[in-house]
């Protein structure tokens, strides 16, 4: 006979991987109903997930998908919570929200008194 694959918690796995600070935060955002397992929706913490599983949820302003790949023990170190997923997410752009090239943002202080007298010199 084969065994059965192991399961957990989703709102525990979820805790254990890192991705919420608290195991409750972790079960209000599931009860919620804001999280897809295998793209159906759930709104039950103790939902069973295994290895395989593919997970979609929001973490801040950003959609995360994630491919479970082992079950945590314990809620450790980040980097043994990284071995427990493969983020299959879109990469995000690490663009600053103001770049300051090409003349965009806003003026320094010195910018600023050169626009000043180059506007007074045209009203000459």
């Amino acid at each position: 006979m084969s065994e059965p694959t192991p399961k957990q918690r989703l709102d525990k796995w979820l805790w254990h991987a890192r991705f919420f600070k608290t195991r409750s935060l972790a079960a209000k955002l599931v009860s919620g109903g804001h999280v897809r397992v295998n793209s159906a929706k759930t709104s039950k913490p103790a939902q069973a997930v295994g290895a395989g599983d593919v997970l979609t949820f929001p973490q801040g302003r950003a959609i995360r998908v994630v491919r479970i790949e082992a079950l945590g023990e314990r809620r450790g170190p980040a980097p043994e919570a990284q071995t427990l997923y493969t983020d299959l997410s879109e990469p995000r752009d690490s663009v600053p929200p103001a770049p300051r090239f090409e003349g965009k943002g806003r003026p320094t202080k010195r910018e600023r008194r050169k626009i000043d007298l180059d506007r007074t010199r045209e009203l000459e």
